[in-house]
C-alpha cells in the first residue's frame, strides 16, 4: 500500500475514495503535459496526442483489467491499498448504517462484476469524454452562427470560385450520399448538443448525491456504478496484501502451465509472457512517480525569471466566417472579378473594411459617401473604411 489514510475499520474514509477517483485524471493530464513536452523534439509523438482518448483508454484498459485480474480492485485502488468485495443485499434494517459487519457479508468478486467494473472504468468515461467533445464543438458552432448566422445564409466564396469547375464534373450518387451523411451526423450533433447538458447534470448530481451520503455514513457505496455493481470498496487487511504477491505468482504459474506446443516455442512464449508481467509491473508501481517526477524536475530546471519573462504563446484564431449576406442587399455576380454595383470588370478595386467585398473605387466611394453602408451586408460604413487594393500591381 503506497498511501495510509486515517480511519477505523474496513470501510475507507471520504477522502480516500476522493483521492483513488480523481487519480485517473491526474494520471492523465500529467501524461499528456509529459507526452507534449517530448513532442518539442519527437514531432511523430503528436500523433499521440490527436488521439488522446484512445490511446489512454487503451493504457487504462490494460492497468485495470491486470488490477481487477490480481488484486479484486482498480488501479487508483490498489495503490491506496484498497480492495473491491461483493456485498450481500440481503441487510438487515437494524444494520443498514453499520460500517462493515452485521448484516452485510462481503465476498471476492465474480467475473460479471470484474467486466461491468472495466466498462464503469474505461469504457463508460471514454464516451464521456467522446460525447463532451462533440458537445463543445456544436456550442461553438451555435456561438458562430448566433454571431455570424447560419451556413446556408452567408456568401459562400468556395462555391463563387469553383462554379465553374462543378459544372463540369459530375457529381453522382456519391454526392447524395456524403450529404445525407453530413445531414445525419449534424442532426446527431444537434441531438447531442442538446441532451448532454441535461444528462450530464443529472449524472453529476447522482454522483454527489452518493458521495454525501458516503460522507454523512448513510450508505457504503461511494458511487453510483458501485450500487449498480453490488460491490463495496473496503481497505485491504494486512494479511491480503501479504497474500496479493503469492496469488499473482500462482495466477502466472498457471498462465505458463497452460503454453502449448514445441520446447523452443514455451520458451519464446514463457520469455514474452515474462516481459508482458514485468512491463506491467512497472507501469503499475512507477508509472505515476515517474510522470510527476519529470514534470516536477521539467519545473525545477526552468527559472523563475524565464516563466515571468517568456511569452506566452498562443495558437492563432480561426479565420471569421464569411460576412452574412443581407436580404435586402445587392446580390453578388457570379463573376468574382465584376463590381456588384456596376456589373463591370473592376476598375480600382477597393474593399470595404466592415465586410471584405470588392468593388470599383468610384462605385464604392460614391454609394458609400451617399447611403453610409456596405451595399451587400448594409453593415454601417464609412468613406475612411474603403481600402485600395494592389494586387494588379
Amino acid at each position: 500500500m503506497l498511501f495510509q489514510v486515517g480511519g477505523q475499520g474496513t470501510r475507507p474514509t471520504f477522502f480516500e475514495m476522493a483521492a483513488a477517483q480523481q487519480l485517473p485524471a491526474s494520471l492523465r493530464g500529467a501524461l499528456t503535459y509529459s507526452i507534449g513536452v517530448l513532442a518539442l523534439r519527437r514531432p511523430f509523438l503528436h500523433k499521440v496526442l490527436d488521439y488522446e482518448d484512445e490511446f489512454f483508454a487503451l493504457l487504462m484498459l490494460v492497468l485495470e483489467t491486470h488490477s481487477l485480474r490480481t488484486t479484486d480492485a482498480s488501479f487508483a485502488e490498489s495503490l491506496y491499498g484498497l480492495r473491491r468485495r461483493a456485498v450481500n443485499m440481503k441487510v438487515k434494517k437494524d444494520n443498514i448504517h453499520s460500517n462493515s459487519g452485521g448484516g452485510i457479508n462481503h465476498s471476492g468478486l465474480e467475473k460479471r462484476q470484474k467486466v461491468l467494473s472495466v466498462v464503469f472504468l474505461v469504457i463508460l468515461p471514454y464516451f464521456k469524454s467522446k460525447l463532451h467533445s462533440i458537445y463543445n464543438r456544436e456550442r461553438e458552432a451555435r456561438l458562430q452562427a448566433s454571431l455570424w448566422g447560419h451556413d446556408d445564409e452567408r456568401f459562400n466564396d468556395i462555391d463563387v470560385t469553383d462554379r465553374e469547375e462543378d459544372s463540369l464534373v459530375s457529381r453522382g450518387t456519391s454526392n447524395v450520399d456524403s450529404s445525407v451523411r453530413a445531414q445525419l451526423t449534424k442532426k446527431i450533433q444537434k441531438f447531442i448538443g442538446a441532451c448532454y447538458p441535461w444528462v450530464h447534470a443529472s449524472v453529476e448530481g447522482l454522483s454527489f448525491s452518493y458521495q454525501l451520503l458516503y460522507l454523512l455514513d448513510a450508505t457504503g457505496f461511494y458511487s453510483l456504478g458501485l450500487h449498480a455493481l453490488g460491490i463495496h470498496v473496503c481497505r485491504a487487511t494486512g494479511q491480503e496484501l501479504m497474500d496479493t504477491s503469492s496469488r499473482i505468482s500462482k495466477i502466472r504459474s498457471r498462465e505458463r502451465e497452460r503454453l502449448r506446443g514445441p520446447p523452443w516455442l514455451k520458451t519464446l512464449q514463457g520469455v514474452l509472457l515474462n516481459c508482458t508481467y514485468t512491463m506491467l509491473d512497472y507501469a503499475q508501481t512507477g508509472l505515476i512517480a515517474a510522470v510527476f517526477f519529470f514534470k516536477m524536475m521539467e519545473w525545477w530546471y526552468q527559472s523563475a525569471e524565464e516563466r515571468m519573462s517568456a511569452p506566452s504563446v498562443y495558437p492563432p484564431p480561426p479565420p471569421p466566417p464569411p460576412p452574412q449576406v443581407a436580404k435586402e442587399g445587392i446580390p453578388l455576380p457570379q463573376d468574382r472579378t465584376l463590381c456588384p454595383l456596376c456589373s463591370q470588370k473592376r476598375a480600382n478595386p477597393s474593399v470595404v473594411t466592415v465586410s471584405g467585398f470588392v468593388f470599383c473605387y468610384a462605385c464604392i466611394f460614391k454609394y458609400v459617401s451617399q447611403y453610409k453602408r456596405c451595399p451587400v451586408t448594409l453593415l454601417p460604413a464609412t468613406v475612411d473604411q474603403i481600402r485600395r487594393l494592389f494586387h494588379d500591381m
